[in-house]
């Protein structure tokens, strides 16, 4: 079985807000408005209570950084809840190229994200878009 699957988004979660990006200059930005989201403050306040959303900032950065890098801008991350669970779902404008894992190279030069994503998430995945988009998500519990 394939470590990213081609599969629809989860049912079930209400879209809080989307966020268009076009740099990774604007990943800081991102992390700010998911931190403020899940917090209520755009840094990290209280590490020892917060490790739950930075889970979830750590994934929305990997699949947002992928998109830009890989896909095609401009890339839209979308934030969304549903029943003690978040949603993370990036888009870009290359369907044609699925998440892959990095293989049979050097960990020194990184490209290990997507795997980070996997182990981090209950449940991930990827699917095509009737708009001609790929979304790259991944679903987290709050803890």
């Amino acid at each position: 079985m394939a470590l990213w699957q081609s599969l629809p988004l989860p049912t079930g979660f209400t879209e809080l807000w989307c966020q268009q990006l076009s740099s990774l200059a604007e990943l800081a930005g991102l992390r700010a408005r998911l931190r403020a989201a899940l917090t209520g403050h755009e840094t990290v306040e209280h590490p020892e209570r917060e490790h739950w959303s930075e889970r979830l900032v750590l994934v929305a950065d990997e699949l947002a950084s992928n998109g830009l890098r890989h896909g095609g801008a401009p890339v839209a991350a979308a934030l969304s809840r549903g029943p003690g669970r978040w949603l993370i779902a990036v888009s870009d404008t290359s369907p044609d190229v699925p998440p892959t894992p990095a293989q049979g190279r050097d960990p020194g030069k990184g490209g290990f994200g997507l795997y980070l994503v996997a182990d981090l998430a209950e449940a991930h995945g990827w699917a095509r878009t009737a708009r001609g988009e790929k979304t790259a998500w991944a679903v987290l519990a709050e803890a």
